[in-house]
């Protein structure tokens, strides 16, 4: 069984600025990191390589510095990274990555099971992953909280919904996108932090997937940015001293002057 995992590097910042000019976030000098989802994802990977002695295999799509998080994916216990990085993918909309990662994909070959994060902190959109169970004519499960059991054609998953969970049975080859509550990933330990070091990443550009350039980056984007911002910082809130009797007063006659009683 070969479970892949396809993460991606996101800023780590809580104060996210905009430029103004290309209408994409700042990224430097902003640490980046793996996007929080996807180190459940990761963990989930190292699992059923415990579990059923599954071959794992992490993959992102980004500039070269990008390799940092792959090597830390491979400290928590992947076997193979791969980067999918070039000029020409720059630019690329969820469609135009998707295809991207699905092409690297399909080079992999030999998959049975593709594990994302529900979504990346720095869009949000949770469209990448079902791009590439598309565009692979596979199977696909949303937000997973459980792989309940797994053998070499099926699937049962826990999914999770807004008023419990459905459980759901899926042939492979298949794509999850897993929640929070599946796991607690787990810190890099120092033999896979050495394992990490020495580690050969994969490097792939676009002619080594065979992409066709009409689908990829900015030319391959079917939507276009036309302005982002941030949004106003919320004013801070009046606090009410005094005794309980004068204040339930005053919050009394604020909800009377706002016509809210």
């Amino acid at each position: 069984m070969h479970v892949i995992v396809c993460i991606k590097q996101v800023p780590n910042t809580t104060n996210v600025q905009i430029d103004p000019q290309t209408n994409t976030l700042k990224r430097e000098g902003v640490e980046s990191i793996i996007n929080p989802f996807d180190e459940y994802a990761i963990e989930e990977a190292v699992r059923l390589k415990e579990r059923v002695g599954a071959k794992t295999t992490v993959i992102t799509m980004g500039p070269p510095q990008a390799e940092a998080i792959l090597r830390e994916a491979i400290g928590r216990g992947i076997q193979n990274g791969i980067l999918i990085s070039d000029r020409a993918f720059a630019g690329a909309d969820t469609w135009a990555t998707g295809y991207t990662l699905a092409m690297a994909i399909k080079k992999i070959g030999d998959f049975d099971v593709i594990l994302c994060g529900k979504q990346a902190t720095d869009g949000d959109t949770a469209q990448v992953g079902p791009s590439i169970a598309e565009m692979l004519d596979i199977a696909h499960v949303a937000y997973v909280k459980k792989i309940e059991t797994i053998t070499e054609t099926a699937t049962t998953v826990e999914r999770m919904m807004e008023d419990g969970y459905d459980v759901i049975e899926s042939p492979l080859p298949v794509l999850l996108t897993v929640v929070k509550e599946i796991n607690n990933p787990r810190l890099p330990s120092l033999k896979g932090m050495m394992a990490a070091k020495k580690a050969v990443i994969t490097k792939w550009g676009a002619a080594d997937i065979n992409a066709d350039p009409k689908y990829i980056g900015l030319t391959g984007s079917p939507t276009q940015v036309k302005k982002i911002f941030a949004p106003p910082s919320r004013p801070g809130g009046e606090k009410l001293e005094g005794s309980p009797e004068s204040i339930g007063q005053t919050l009394v006659d604020k909800l009377k002057s706002l016509r809210f009683i």
